[in-house]
């Protein structure tokens, strides 16, 4: 965000007729009809890592059922930044078990959507060809994985505005225009009824285009509300919009002061800013129109180090409370209704990973809340009944077992095998069991349950027959892993290397523990961040073979760096409070939490640096 001394002088005489319009604009807006059937009537949506990052890697059939929309993050640029390709590679899995996930989520009535971008997928449709690469590629991705929609992530420097592309209702940027084409073109391909359309662009591309406008101030940066035309135009097919209320600046609501992250205050002005539309860059001629309220879902991060801006449980629902109930906050007056907005849609997270690291705080309290908005449905329609139960395996003590997913009209929430007087209670369409005696017959059977308890009826039964006894079995442990080493640390990160363990039937993997947490990985590498700075860590490394045998385990000691000193004022660079830069022969401190960019100079933002 720009702070320019001349861009603040205000005209009286233009801000009272802005705010004179401002109740007219839910009236101006488009008779926007509904893009795509609710999910839920209150959604939870929440970002899937497709990479490991120290929040801890996840199963895409592992994630808490609370979620109603999983958002795969991300795919990404394959040959530049304005090529226009897009590709996409699950981490940790093959093609067929990434896709049987996807559809077991499906099969829960879940929807999982692929989001292209992100902070390091910066994507600049500059030219036809480039939108043409972008369709084709993004298309095949969609029908390979089975997908149920798209969601675009945009960030950085993916869109801006020419100097003179000054309205918004028609633009002329080719980034802008091109994206606006391929959109509109995809949407087409797959039908507006089974597709879903989402968007996480961040404050500064929108909220902030009622300050300023990049395609027509002066000085200010051309990037400053570039969502607002796409937003614009795609509003007949858009599903919902989830801006990221955090990594922000201070944003201008439509009271004119400054908001700040973090807070109730500041996401139910920013949210009120797209519910009630608003002049862009302050000009009564030029009004965004209002969205509907079930187009709209307050983005928030999942817990403190996921991103600066986390907002306390109890202040997200006061926040709620504001726009749902309109229980109205002392500091800040909704403008478009001061009743409420009973449809408003819902909550996004960044990201799944995190709310796990957090204990499922923001999934398991704000389902609880958002539930309790609607009266219980009552069901009592069973699953379908589960079909085609396999025996995958088997040996003298175990029997693996697989079988087709049942449906449902609420939703699957796992299945309950069967055998003897025993059970096993499972999630997804697999179980082991074990602990059977060899040379053994036992009949399995399988039934849904859905999440009102209610059970489908038993699966047709399986014989299987445990194998014989065998002194063969596999008893032994790899060996561990050796020659543990600090490769590189920082103050919130620390690199490990280690000799590859041996075994009989071969490593398939490795565990590094510290503290109360776990990573898994393949190799004999890998990073753990997010750390305190300053702070001694123990890990320790064991090795597993395709038995189960775990080995000894190898400890190393380290202790993270100290926070540096003041160093150079950078641009995509995530600040705490207290940090310390240096900029034009000065030192400042910043003032509050957030990802910088061009434009953000400390001397330009005094409400985010202090000169020391």
């Amino acid at each position: 965000m720009i702070v320019n001394r001349i861009m603040f002088r205000k005209s009286w005489m233009i801000t009272l007729i802005a705010v004179m319009v401002l109740s007219l604009f839910q009236f101006l807006a488009p008779n926007t009809p509904k893009a795509n059937a609710a999910v839920a009537s209150k959604t939870i949506v929440g970002y899937w890592h497709n990479f490991e990052n120290g929040s801890g890697f996840i199963k895409l059939r592992d994630v808490s059922p609370k979620f109603d929309v999983i958002n795969v993050s991300f795919a990404e640029p394959t040959s530049g930044v304005s090529n226009g390709t897009i590709g996409f590679t699950p981490f940790n899995y093959t093609d067929a078990d990434f896709k049987a996930d996807v559809a077991y989520l499906q099969s829960q009535g879940k929807k999982v959507i692929i989001s292209i971008g992100g902070a390091n997928g910066q994507v600049q449709l500059v030219s036809t060809a480039a939108r043409d690469n972008f369709v084709n590629s993004v298309t095949a991705i969609i029908e390979k994985y089975g997908f149920d929609g798209l969601d675009v992530d945009f960030e950085g420097h993916s869109l801006f505005l020419n100097s003179g592309d000054s309205d918004f209702k028609n633009p002329t940027t080719p980034v802008v225009v091109n994206l606006i084409s391929a959109l509109r073109t995809i949407n087409n391909h797959f039908g507006t009824n089974n597709f879903y359309l989402t968007m996480a662009p961040e404050t500064f591309f929108v909220q902030l285009g009622y300050s300023f406008y990049g395609g027509s101030c002066i000085s200010c940066d051309s990037r400053a509300g570039a969502y607002l035309p796409v937003i614009y135009a795609t509003r007949d097919i858009l599903d919902w919009l989830q801006v990221q209320n955090y990594n922000s600046g201070p944003i201008t609501g439509l009271d004119d002061q400054y908001h700040n992250m973090g807070t109730a205050d500041f996401h139910v002005a920013m949210a009120d800013m797209v519910l009630t539309g608003f002049p862009v860059a302050k000009n009564p001629n030029s009004l965004f129109p209002a969205l509907r309220p079930d187009q709209v879902i307050l983005g928030l991060p999942a817990n403190a180090n996921a991103g600066g801006g986390f907002t306390s449980v109890s202040e997200v629902q006061k926040a709620l409370d504001a726009l749902i109930k309109g229980v109205q906050l002392s500091s800040y007056k909704t403008r478009g209704s001061l009743t409420g907005y009973p449809d408003f849609r819902g909550v996004m997270t960044w990201s799944i990973n995190w709310d796990k690291f957090n204990n499922f705080e923001f999934s398991n309290s704000h389902r609880a809340y958002l539930d309790a908005l609607s009266p219980p449905v009552t069901d009592t329609q069973p699953p379908s009944t589960p079909t085609n139960v396999t025996a995958t395996s088997k040996s003298a003590t175990s029997v693996n077992l697989s079988w087709t997913a049942s449906t449902d009209n609420v939703a699957v929430t796992g299945y309950t095998v069967s055998y003897g007087s025993q059970s096993l209670n499972v999630a997804g369409t697999t179980a082991a069991i074990t602990g059977l005696t060899p040379d053994t017959s036992y009949v399995f059977t399988v039934k849904a349950k859905d999440a009102k308890g209610n059970l489908s009826a038993a699966s047709t039964a399986l014989t299987v027959k445990t194998d014989a006894a065998s002194t063969g079995g596999d008893q032994t442990a790899p060996t561990a892993p050796t020659n543990l080493q600090v490769s590189a640390k920082t103050a919130t990160s620390v690199s490990l290397s280690w000799t590859a363990s041996t075994d009989n039937i071969g490593v398939t993997g490795y565990t590094v523990t510290y503290g109360s947490s776990t990573i898994n990985v393949t190799g004999t590498t890998t990073t753990i961040s997010g750390l305190t700075a300053n702070t001694s860590y123990q890990f320790t490394v064991t090795a597993k073979d395709a038995a189960g045998n775990v080995s000894p385990g190898t400890n190393v000691s380290v202790t993270t760096d100290a926070q540096s000193g003041a160093q150079a004022w950078a641009p995509n660079v995530s600040y705490k409070v207290n940090d310390l830069v240096t900029y034009g022969g000065k030192t400042y401190s910043c003032r509050q939490p957030h990802t910088s960019l061009v434009g953000w100079e400390p001397s330009n933002v005094p409400a985010l640096w202090q000169v020391k």
